[in-house]
């Protein structure tokens, strides 16, 4: 099936969490979807099987958007299988909270790795690759509005990845493509619950007004809403969805 009859959308890290309910939100809608991974290959897999017995078209590409060869490759895989990329969505990205005197030159290298390499990476292949009338979705997190300590190098990535959305959705004038960028709270996910106490997990439930931890699929009808015509006036804007936390 070519890029005429259904439209492509390629979601990084979208193996498992947030990235595996866009996928699936973006399938449902009738998107054909290349679900990027670099190590859960298993559950990448399973991802596809299970959208394509939903009568969905979907496929797992393993590369690392660290790489300006991976990313250069994902697009390639992605145009060969399922057609020219209609929608970008730069969901991959990492989080270690650690105070910043106690970051590791390894550790700053890998965060700005991938969530901010990755994101110009992707973004770059995407100037020449896109269709015309595309639209890009971009990670940044709302503790980027919160500066809560032991997140300072993680804010600085994606702080960083904010203003490549709003400039690239100038240079991309002409396009009728839109850039924009979600800022998630915290997300019900294995990665923000993993090693958290109950009584942390509950300190960060009550935070926002409406007392509860957000969930994948409220991110993932953020990510809909921005790529849908719905949303075809929104551009270079960072759409905080986070409970009304900051």
């Amino acid at each position: 099936m070519t890029t005429q009859t259904r439209k492509v959308a390629i979601v990084t890290g979208a193996s498992r969490g947030i990235g595996a309910v866009i996928a699936r939100k973006l399938a449902a809608e009738g998107f054909a979807v290349a679900i990027n991974y670099v190590s859960s290959a298993n559950e990448a897999s399973a991802l596809v099987v299970e959208l394509r017995q939903a009568g969905h078209q979907a496929i797992a590409i393993k590369a690392d958007v660290a790489s300006s060869a991976d990313v250069a490759r994902l697009f390639d895989e992605t145009e060969q299988q399922l057609g020219k990329v209609d929608v970008l969505v730069n969901n991959a990205g990492i989080l270690k909270v650690l105070p910043l005197a106690q970051h590791s030159d390894e550790l700053f290298e890998q965060t700005f790795a991938i969530n901010t390499r990755g994101t110009f990476n992707t973004l770059r292949e995407a100037a020449t690759r896109m269709n015309d009338g595309g639209r890009i979705v971009n990670f940044s997190s709302s503790t980027v509005g919160l500066n809560l300590p032991g997140y300072a190098v993680y804010i600085a990535s994606k702080a960083a990845v904010e203003s490549l959305t709003h400039v690239f959705a100038k240079e991309l004038r002409g396009r009728q493509i839109t850039v924009n960028a979600v800022a998630p709270g915290p997300v019900a996910t294995e990665l923000f619950l993993h090693g958290k106490s109950e009584e942390q997990i509950q300190t960060f439930a009550k935070m926002p007004p409406l007392e509860r931890l957000g969930q994948p699929e409220d991110i993932a009808s953020v990510v809909s809403f921005l790529v849908s015509p719905a949303a075809a006036w929104v551009n270079g804007q960072i759409l905080r969805a986070n409970g009304g936390l900051v």
